[in-house]
C-alpha cells in the first residue's frame, strides 16, 4: 500500500516540498543546537522545560484523542465512525512521532536517550512515559494498517487484532495520564500540584484532538473525492463541545481552590499568567486570548444552529485548537516554572531557533500525516469506486 504515497497531483508534491523546506530549516537549527548546546533556547536555571516539552505535552493529548473515535466504533458498534476511524488512528501515529522527536531535541545530547534503556528506573515516571508512548505508537500503526489492508481486500480484519484494539482504548487514556503525573508528582511546583491535573489534561485532549480531526476531515473532503460524512463530523463536534465545556469547568475549579485557600505559592502562578507579577507578564495577553477563544468556541459548539453550520464549525474548531494549545502549550509549562519556589520571576520566552526547530518537528508530523492520509484516502476511494 505504500506505493499510494508515491503518486499524486502537483498540489500534493508542492505541499510535500514545502514541508521538506521547513524540515530543512528546523534541522539546520537543530545542528546549531547540537553544536552549541541548549543555550540557544530561552530556557534557564529556573525554567528547565520550555517550548519543546510544551509541544510534547500538547501533542500527547492530540494522540490520546484518537480513542474518541476508536471507542464508539469498536466498543459500541457505531458504524458511522467506520469512515473516519482510520483518520483518527493515523493522526495518533503522527502525533506520537512528534512527541518522541520533541523529547529527543529537548535532551540536548541525543545519546542520552539510550540511558533510559541502558539504566531503566521503574520508580521514575519518565521511564513509564517512554513505555506508554512507544507502545501506543506501535498499537496504532499495527491496528490502522491491518484494518486498512483488510478493507482493501474486502475481508474481515484478522482475529488476533481485536485484543490489540481493546488494549489501545485504555492505553490512550494512560499516555496522557502518565504525562500529567510527570508534573503533578513534583511537590515543589505549586501550579502542577493538584489531583485534577490528569483530568484537565484529558478534557483538553478530547477537545483539541477531535477539533483537529474535524478540520482534517474538511480538508480531505475539499481536496479528495472521499467524503468523511456530515453525520460523522457532527458527532465529533458534539464530543468537542462537551470536552471543552469540561475543560473550562476544571480550570474554574482550580481558580476557586487556589484563591479561596489563599495559599501564596499557588496564587502566584495564576496571578502571573493572567495579570502579571512583580511587573512581569509576558504571557498575560496569550492567556486571556486562550480563555476568550475557549469561551467563544463553547458558545458556537453548544448551540446546535451554529454547530451545524460547517463554516462556523471550522471557526469553532480552530478556536478550540488554538485556545487549548496556548493554555497547555504555553501557560501550563511556563506557568509551572514562573515564579520559582522562592517567588522570584525569571520569565521564559522561546528563541527564534527554538521556534524553528519546533516548526521543523511539526512539519515532520504533517509529512507523516500527509503520507498516511494519502494512502488511507486513496484506498477508501478505491473501495467506494471513486477512482
Amino acid at each position: 500500500m505504500l506505493e499510494k504515497a508515491l503518486t499524486g497531483s502537483k498540489r500534493y508534491y508542492g505541499w510535500i516540498a514545502a514541508l521538506l523546506a521547513v524540515i530543512g530549516v528546523g534541522f539546520a537549527c537543530y545542528l546549531w543546537q547540537l553544536s552549541f548546546g541548549l543555550g540557544i533556547t530561552g530556557m534557564s536555571r529556573d525554567v528547565s522545560w520550555g517550548f519543546y516539552i510544551a509541544q510534547f505535552t500538547f501533542l500527547v493529548g492530540v494522540a490520546a484523542s484518537a480513542v474518541m473515535v476508536v471507542l464508539p466504533y469498536y466498543l459500541h458498534n457505531y458504524k458511522a465512525f467506520g469512515r473516519i476511524t482510520i483518520l483518527g488512528e493515523f493522526l495518533a501515529v503522527a502525533s506520537v512521532t512528534m512527541c518522541i522527536l520533541f523529547i529527543f531535541v529537548d535532551l540536548g545530547q541525543p545519546m542520552r536517550v539510550f540511558n533510559v534503556l541502558l539504566h531503566p528506573t521503574p520508580n521514575s515516571v519518565l521511564f513509564w512515559d517512554m513505555i506508554v508512548l512507544n507502545v501506543y505508537l506501535l498499537l496504532n500503526i499495527v491496528i490502522a494498517w491491518k484494518v486498512l489492508e483488510a478493507e482493501r481486500n474486502n475481508v474481515a480484519p484478522p482475529g488476533w487484532l481485536k485484543p490489540f484494539i481493546y488494549i489501545s482504548i485504555p492505553w490512550a487514556v494512560s499516555i496522557h495520564t502518565v504525562t500529567a503525573y510527570l508534573y503533578c508528582g513534583l511537590p515543589g511546583r505549586g501550579f502542577w500540584l493538584t489531583a485534577i491535573l490528569a483530568p484537565r489534561f484529558l478534557s483538553s485532549a478530547f477537545a483539541a484532538g477531535p477539533a483537529l480531526l474535524i478540520l482534517l476531515c474538511m480538508i480531505v473532503r475539499k481536496f479528495t473525492r472521499f467524503d468523511p460524512g456530515k453525520e460523522q463530523i457532527q458527532s465529533i463536534a458534539k464530543i468537542v463541545a462537551y470536552a471543552i465545556c469540561v475543560n473550562v469547568f476544571f480550570f474554574l475549579c482550580e481558580v476557586f481552590v487556589v484563591f479561596y485557600s489563599r495559599i501564596p505559592e499557588h496564587m502566584d502562578h495564576l496571578t502571573y499568567l493572567f495579570v502579571g507579577l512583580h511587573g512581569h507578564g509576558v504571557l498575560v495577553p496569550w492567556m486571556w486570548a486562550s480563555m476568550i477563544l475557549m469561551v467563544v468556541s463553547i458558545i458556537l459548539l453548544v448551540n446546535p444552529v451554529t454547530r451545524k453550520n460547517e463554516t462556523v464549525l471550522i471557526v469553532a474548531c480552530i478556536a478550540v485548537f488554538v485556545g487549548t494549545w496556548i493554555d497547555k502549550g504555553l501557560g501550563m509549562i511556563s506557568g509551572g516554572f514562573v515564579p520559582n519556589p522562592l517567588h522570584h520571576v525569571n520569565e521564559y520566552v522561546p528563541t527564534v531557533p527554538e521556534v524553528l526547530i519546533a516548526l521543523g518537528i511539526w512539519a515532520i508530523g504533517f509529512l507523516v500525516l500527509t503520507v498516511l492520509y494519502k494512502i488511507g484516502v486513496t484506498i477508501k476511494e478505491e473501495i467506494a469506486g471513486l477512482t
